[in-house]
């Protein structure tokens, strides 16, 4: 538990710590603001591509020695990132650190759930899911702290002591396990990596340069041609990496969906309000994480409750209560935000977020899982986190988007302006969410992750 969810909290955390600390790494190391988003978009679109490989590298070679290998590769393209001297390298170091979190984040996961009985999977989960939730939130304020109190090579830095010390204990503390011994299925490799590349690329672009232009197009259609040829490939292959039957369960396929919407709004609201609570608001970057806490600092209180409840009523409504709590969160805090509002009256809304977010991130990880018959246990931990990976691309560009429709960057007003009806799309992102989580079964996580192992016997 401790080094599965301290391995998923340091990836987690550098998906966004870098957000606030932009504007002083262009003053030491020069470039465009635009280059430097780079700094975050390479790391998505390397992390998203690799995810479903890792799962089928940790079945085959073994967990432990993958988790370990990734540990390694994040830990030392952390202190490239430190050590960079110009935002090209950064950039480099930044892809290399996505292909770490590749490895890390999918095994992690498989490692956790096969350490636990059934009965428990869903507080384990909800543990490890609360930090994850915690560290995606929490990156704005944890760079903008870094920054401001030391420097910004900082936050590349302190990942590297603790990612050493998880190395060691993983080598001494886990035990290895593997899934079914199958031939690796390389074709599916390259395009399942490619499609997501392609696709991330084409979502990535299309938040800056806007969707109607040749390169997103081109890019989107080769990431869906892609995805169809693997597809297609998979459902041929002997030993396929992904095998499709997994989605003939609809829980399985419709708890895919919802953390696609659940974590494209978590992702997308963190990106614009950091920059709201800054850019309109007026906050320094600590002040900024310090007055988000309301909504960051909930996953750690109730994620693990939310957990324990889902093995008890099942994951269906504590999902489905999840999901609407973070939508009229996100749609209340839509309708106050101005250039002039108080904080006084953002507070509750963000606290029924936090909340809300809270409940969903664990049950959806727990209701894929639930789904998954003990063998294919990486496979679908592969597919849950490269669903959220494009969710959170996806909700990013179309926010962007509707941003630039609206508003703009020249005055805090006019930030305002673009913020509202952005983040309302958004609060529908979890709306939607509500209908897909409805569709999960009624057993609970537990009851269902019985079944299966007695199936598989």
């Amino acid at each position: 538990m401790a080094l599965t969810s301290l391995a998923f909290f340091m990836v987690a955390l550098d998906s966004l710590v870098v957000v606030t600390a932009l504007p002083a790494i262009h003053r030491d190391l020069g470039g465009s603001m635009s280059v430097l988003e780079w700094t975050v978009n390479a790391f998505t679109l390397v992390f998203a591509a690799g995810i479903i490989t890792a799962a089928a590298l940790g079945d085959r070679y073994g967990r432990v020695r993958v988790f370990s290998i990734g540990l390694a590769v994040f830990t030392a393209a952390s202190a490239a990132c430190a050590l960079a001297p110009n935002a090209g390298i950064l950039i480099a170091a930044r892809m290399l650190q996505g292909l770490g979190a590749a490895l890390v984040m999918p095994v992690s996961l498989t490692i956790l759930t096969a350490a636990f009985a059934p009965e428990r999977r869903g507080a384990a989960i909800g543990i490890w899911g609360g930090l994850g939730g915690l560290a995606v939130a929490s990156g704005p304020l944890v760079g903008g702290a870094i920054t401001q109190g030391l420097d910004w090579h900082w936050i590349f830095w302190v990942n590297v002591p603790i990612g050493v010390a998880a190395i060691v204990l993983s080598r001494l503390r886990l035990t290895e396990s593997r899934g079914p011994r199958t031939r690796f299925d390389l074709p599916a490799v390259g395009l399942a990596g490619g499609g997501a590349a392609a696709l991330v690329w084409g979502l990535t672009r299309a938040g800056e340069v806007g969707s109607a232009t040749g390169e997103v197009i081109l890019a989107l259609g080769v990431g869906a041609a892609l995805g169809a040829a693997f597809v297609l490939w998979e459902r041929r292959a002997a030993d396929p990496m992904l095998p499709l039957r997994l989605f003939r369960s609809r829980s399985f396929t419709v708890a895919n969906c919802t953390g696609f919407l659940m974590s494209g709004a978590i992702f997308s609201a963190a990106f614009l309000m950091a920059q709201y609570f800054q850019l309109s608001l007026g906050y320094s970057p600590l002040d900024t994480g310090i007055r988000l806490l309301p909504w960051t600092a909930t996953p750690l209180l109730v994620a693990p409750l939310a957990g324990i409840l889902a093995d008890r009523v099942g994951a269906r409504p504590v999902l489905a209560t999840g999901m609407l709590l973070q939508g009229v969160g996100l749609g209340w805090i839509a309708i106050l935000a101005t250039a002039t509002v108080g904080y006084s009256e953002l507070v509750l809304p963000l606290i029924v977020a936090g909340v809300g977010i809270s409940m969903a991130l664990p049950v959806v990880a727990a209701a894929v899982m639930g789904a998954a018959a003990p063998s294919d246990m990486g496979k679908a931990s592969g597919v849950n986190s490269t669903v959220q990976r494009l969710g959170s691309s996806f909700a990013i560009a179309v926010a962007a988007a509707v941003f630039r429709a609206n508003g703009h960057l020249g005055s805090a007003a006019s930030y305002a302006i673009g913020f509202r009806p952005a983040l309302a799309v958004i609060a529908g992102f979890s709306l939607l969410g509500v209908f897909t989580a409805l569709g999960i079964g009624k057993s609970t996580a537990a009851a269902t992750a019985t079944q299966l192992e007695a199936a598989a016997v």
